[in-house]
């Protein structure tokens, strides 16, 4: 019972009967969290439930921004700090449409991919449904939003880990996030991005939940993909690929490429062609990214004309695709950056 947010309302209903209180109390205690409510607030809960809750060693929020870092672009990075003292982190991104936030699944990383910060301090444990549940609650109480007026309007699961290596707490997360008594996401405003898990994007589309599949692809070809993403070894591309139309098949989402650009590894003229061969007739829409350069790896960024060429090709070729708008640059903006920097300066 630690985290009250990992159980959905049937299941809190059941933990407060058991503590001799009236079940309606589940339904006061799970808004008062959604809140952002946490213990020494006002609280519209009975006393005397509080006190069982914190006699049993509950937690009401198992996480609280530990730093926020406002970008010259309006973007905004957050520290969170959990229950156990771990650090992760996630970024607010302001658009026209409205506020996106992209959240963490795990502490650390085990893909450890070429281009990615999140991998460098090795993994260190899944985060719960109600953990990824409260990156989400903390950034709307930053933002002055609560439970009738939600400042989010869309979730990226695309922070550090691997979302699909963490199934069973994602989709419980998925259930409680877009419950019609609580926050009631539509499924088209939630994305899950991964580097290619190919039997669990399956399952994904075998879940009922049509969220926006993204498939972080980022080389035209396996033996590139081999040298920047060691899942490459396990999945080869044509077995993602595979997997994805099965997920567009089921539930008819258009599948999104994510293609990091990366100076004399996967950026050039002829490697745009083989993405384009691979692509055609492929339900996608490429979303081409500029490596964001991360302190300890190696790999350069490109020039944006070359950028804009490689995208030249693809539109083309009647291949959808877009150059995404770096935000975020100056706040360690990339996944992982801003927790090892952390972690780096309270080992010196």
């Amino acid at each position: 019972m630690k985290i009250l947010l990992d159980y959905n309302l049937e299941e809190l209903e059941e933990i407060v009967m058991a503590m001799g209180e009236p079940k309606f109390r589940a339904k006061q205690l799970l808004d008062a969290m959604y809140n952002g409510k946490n213990f020494g607030e006002k609280i519209n809960i009975n006393k005397s439930l509080l006190e069982k809750i914190i006699d049993a060693g509950a937690i009401l929020q198992p996480i609280e921004i530990y730093k926020a870092k406002e970008s010259k672009d309006g973007s905004v990075k957050f520290l969170y700090k959990l229950y156990d003292g771990n650090i992760i982190e996630g970024v607010l991104l302001k658009y026209a449409f409205g506020n996106s936030i992209c959240v963490s699944t795990q502490v650390g990383c085990k893909m450890n991919c070429a281009f990615c910060a999140s991998g460098l301090n090795g993994f260190v444990r899944n985060l719960s449904a109600g953990e990824i549940l409260g990156q989400i609650i903390a950034v709307n109480k930053y933002l002055g939003g609560n439970l009738k007026d939600r400042k989010i309007s869309n979730i990226v699961l695309m922070g550090s880990g691997e979302p699909l290596d963490n199934f069973d707490n994602v989709a419980r997360f998925l259930s409680q996030i877009t419950s019609e008594s609580l926050y009631n996401f539509s499924v088209r405003n939630i994305t899950i991005s991964t580097c290619g898990l190919a039997p669990k994007i399956e399952k994904l589309a075998d879940l009922g939940y049509n969220v926006t599949l993204s498939i972080s692809l980022h080389a035209p070809n396996d033996t590139i993909r081999k040298q920047i993403m060691p899942i490459a070894k396990s999945y080869p591309i044509s077995a993602i690929l595979e997997s994805a139309k099965y997920y567009n098949l089921v539930t008819s989402r258009r599948i999104t490429i994510e293609y990091t650009l990366i100076e004399g590894v996967n950026n050039t003229p002829n490697h745009a062609m083989q993405l384009v061969n691979l692509l055609t007739d492929f339900p996608c829409h490429v979303n081409l990214i500029r490596l964001n350069e991360v302190e300890g790896r190696s790999l350069k960024a490109p020039t944006i004309g070359s950028c804009k060429q490689f995208l030249n090709i693809l539109t083309s070729h009647q291949i959808s695709a877009t150059l995404r708008r770096s935000l975020g640059d100056d706040i360690e903006g990339a996944c992982g950056q801003l927790r090892n920097k952390e972690l780096k300066e309270k080992k010196d």
